[in-house]
């Protein structure tokens, strides 16, 4: 089975090439779910680049990125396959004088298919990364259908047949644990659990992202944000609003965080009236 990566140390390196900086224990589990193909599970709280970890093994592996973004209320039809029912009634229309057994053999047929992403990556021949986003939110039923799909890379159209990968996806899933995932699901995937990062890692992130910001305002920048997620907050700052609070500092020629900078740009990275409160309360000493 072809691989994506030669070594652990060939993770940490390619993701950092492509803006995704990791430790040791997220490049071996990444090298792992590779070698052995395996899906990877990946959970935390929402913000901590469990979806950038996605797209960065798709960019450094110069891979497709499938993308099934999973919602309550989300079906098979729109996680699997659909058929195209209005080109479907057409032919149907264009051909009324032939009998039903010759239209539908005719409607049931490649041209009338509507892949989704499920399909769309186990029939891509080409390296694919299939992220199934925010799995957590998904009914019991899809994660059924993710059972079957994962377990052996095969999906059966009764119409067309059986559809089996050629090569297999690299397959991330994410969760924010909002709900447990079944123990079936689990034991087919690798695990890795993300938090956020500590201040010298989420600095090393925005210095590389922004790579412009003066390094003492970059410093003061990390230490709030540590300092707002101890808070109790109905949300949390994530790395990407880090990393906007930061592009938004250096817009405004910002040189060092006082509470009148704060105070107006504190809506970058806090997005609750009642969160932006407590922490104009609490955070007395800025800078």
């Amino acid at each position: 089975m072809p691989v994506l990566f030669d070594s652990v140390d060939d993770v940490a390196k390619r993701l950092a090439g492509a803006g995704y900086l990791t430790s040791t224990a997220i490049a071996t589990t990444v090298f792992l779910a590779d070698r052995l193909g395996k899906p990877l599970l990946v959970e935390g709280p929402a913000g901590v680049g469990k979806t950038e970890l996605a797209r960065a093994v798709a960019a450094a592996t110069g891979s497709q990125l499938v993308r099934l973004q999973c919602y309550e209320g989300i079906d098979e039809a729109r996680a699997l396959y659909e058929w195209n029912h209005a080109k479907q009634l057409l032919r149907i229309t264009a051909g009324r004088d032939e009998g039903w057994h010759e239209a539908r053999a005719d409607i049931f047929t490649e041209e009338f298919l509507l892949p989704r992403p499920l399909l769309t990556a186990i029939r891509n021949p080409d390296p694919t990364v299939l992220l199934i986003d925010e799995t957590d939110k998904a009914d019991v039923e899809v994660e059924g259908l993710l059972l079957e799909v994962l377990g052996d890379f095969q999906v059966t159209v009764p119409e067309l047949g059986t559809i089996t990968a050629t090569r297999k996806p690299f397959v991330v899933l994410t969760s924010n644990a909002t709900r447990e995932l079944s123990e079936a699901l689990k034991r087919r995937c690798l695990f890795l659990h993300l938090d956020f990062p500590d201040s010298t890692r989420e600095l090393e992130i925005v210095r590389l992202k922004v790579p412009e910001i003066a390094g003492v305002l970059a410093e003061s920048l990390v230490r709030v944000v540590g300092a707002l997620r101890a808070l109790e907050l109905r949300k949390s700052p994530s790395i990407a609003e880090t990393i906007d609070w930061a592009r938004t500092l250096l817009a405004l020629g910002a040189d060092h965080l006082d509470e009148s900078v704060v105070h107006s740009t504190l809506g970058v990275v806090l997005k609750y009236e009642a969160d932006k409160k407590r922490a104009l309360t609490e955070l007395k000493v800025l800078g």
